[in-house]
């Protein structure tokens, strides 16, 4: 059984409740972990403000960044526990879950780097005054993270809000929260007092509603579906506590008459199955030029049926979604598009070594699904990716801007000129040109406009909203 960890103790929850973990692979609980409430989540909320007011505001920045980078080493030394607990945990094939644990490590390892480095300035203003500025921690900040990345996102979000001078009460997905756990014990065990990092798991209308109206919150991030961030961002506005929303996106791969077809295929396909299709930046919507329609979905239909999908330890294409609902998801809306007449290119498939209780789904590859359908309009949050053709420029950005989402795009063209145009006129946080996700780089500032949410994670930007700027004036004399 696993417990919450605040304070650098596994305490159990004050509720004496339990939550089954399941194992996607297999559909079958191995653990449980503890089913927290309100009270939990102020035991952290007060943890983590003694450790604030006690140790950590007094430590320099200096000293901050070495015990950042002392977690990133140690993460380092346990990839292979963390990847396996994450394999188990969210149903990732092995090479994924040591990826996202190796990133992790490196996050923390940008942002000890950042720690001593997040600047003031000095403000021209009257004679006889001199006027400058100062970035300070809000304090407690409140973390929400979702179940399709925990460790990636709890490095870029914890360890954005650790470098800015905050400490943290983390509340991890209910499905996906074990390997979190364990990071916040191997802070403990490189020197993080007590109350730095603070772990209480649950549900989200428990836990997670409790720490968004905790008056001891001082700014909270999410990761997660749009409906959820409103109701965060409403409770929140209640007493005026800034939020950072990523809330997922239906992005679109464009791919132009001129584009490198060998280099643009590998990158379309990782973009919709990398995690199963579950990720917020996913490539779910392909727009190709009608000159090379056919001919491109050929080529990536082939490709689609050599996909394999299988248990987590098989390391294959594509392991399971992570849960039976999710995965019930993903077939209503298969059914939908078949309902419309919609036709499928092709589809991978599921090896015969997959339990049947497993969370399964193959890759599936749709074609000239209409603008208006939902499957072109509604994050799937499955290895679903739908294609559909564009006259010219024009016709191509409209495409790629009608819908509410605006997370990612994917421009693939050898024309200078047009690969700018489009940067300016799609509207998206972030545009990547003849690449999708440019190695998933932590230096990479990420975020989202219209529905997909608003302020910055990872890179350097991401420090700015973890922090408050004070402005200081001083008459001379």
């Amino acid at each position: 059984m696993q417990f919450n960890y605040i304070a650098n103790a596994s305490i159990p929850s004050s509720s004496g409740r339990t939550i089954p973990m399941l194992d996607p692979s297999d559909g079958q609980a191995f653990d449980e972990i503890q089913r927290s409430n309100a009270a939990d989540v102020d035991s952290a909320v007060r943890a983590a403000r003694q450790a604030m007011d006690s140790v950590w505001s007094k430590l320099g920045a200096a000293e901050r960044g070495r015990l950042l980078m002392r977690l990133s080493l140690k993460i380092t030394d346990y990839v292979a526990e963390l990847a396996a607990i994450e394999q188990r945990d969210c149903g990732k094939p092995t090479t994924q879950a040591r990826a996202d644990a190796t990133a992790l490590a490196r996050y923390f390892e940008f942002y000890a780097g950042a720690c001593d480095k997040l600047h003031g300035e000095t403000i021209p203003y009257l004679d006889g005054y001199s006027v400058l500025t100062w970035r300070e921690p809000h304090g407690v900040t409140g973390h929400i993270i979702p179940w399709n990345y925990p460790m990636q996102i709890f490095g870029r979000s914890v360890g954005g809000a650790l470098a800015a001078g905050n400490v943290c009460v983390v509340k991890p997905a209910e499905d996906a929260c074990l390997s979190l756990i364990r990071v916040a014990q191997l802070a403990a065990e490189v020197g993080f007092p007590a109350g730095v990092i603070n772990i209480v798991t649950g549900y989200g209308h428990e836990v997670g509603d409790a720490l968004a109206r905790h008056p001891g919150i001082d700014h909270i991030s999410f990761t997660g579906s749009p409906t959820v961030g409103t109701l965060i961002q409403q409770v929140a506005s209640q007493r005026h506590c800034p939020v950072t929303l990523e809330l997922g996106g239906k992005s679109p791969q464009i791919v132009f008459a001129d584009a490198d077809l060998d280099a643009a295929i590998p990158a379309i396909i990782n973009g919709i199955v990398q995690n199963a299709g579950q990720t917020c930046s996913a490539g779910s919507r392909l727009l190709v030029d009608q000159a090379i329609y056919e001919p491109l979905l050929e080529r990536l239909g082939q490709a689609f049926e050599k996909l394999r999908v299988g248990p987590a330890a098989m390391d294959l294409d594509l392991g399971p979604l992570i849960r039976q609902s999710q995965q019930q998801r993903v077939w209503d809306f298969l059914s939908d598009a078949q309902v419309a007449n919609i036709p499928m290119v092709a589809q991978g498939r599921i090896v015969d070594d997959a339990p049947e209780t497993g969370f399964y789904q193959a890759p599936t590859l749709l074609r000239d699904v209409p603008v208006t359908h939902r499957l072109s309009q509604e994050e799937v949050f499955g290895p679903v990716l739908v294609a559909m053709s564009f006259r010219d420029e024009d016709h191509a950005v409209a495409l790629a801007n009608a819908t509410a989402f605006g997370l990612v795009t994917g421009v693939w063209t050898r024309d200078g000129g047009r690969q700018f145009r489009m940067a300016k006129r799609v509207r998206a946080g972030q545009v990547f040109i003849n690449n999708y996700g440019a190695g998933g780089g932590v230096e990479l500032p990420f975020g989202g406009v219209k529905s997909s949410g608003h302020g910055r994670e990872k890179g350097f930007e991401a420090l700015y909203g973890f922090t408050t700027l004070k402005t200081v004036a001083i008459r001379h004399g």
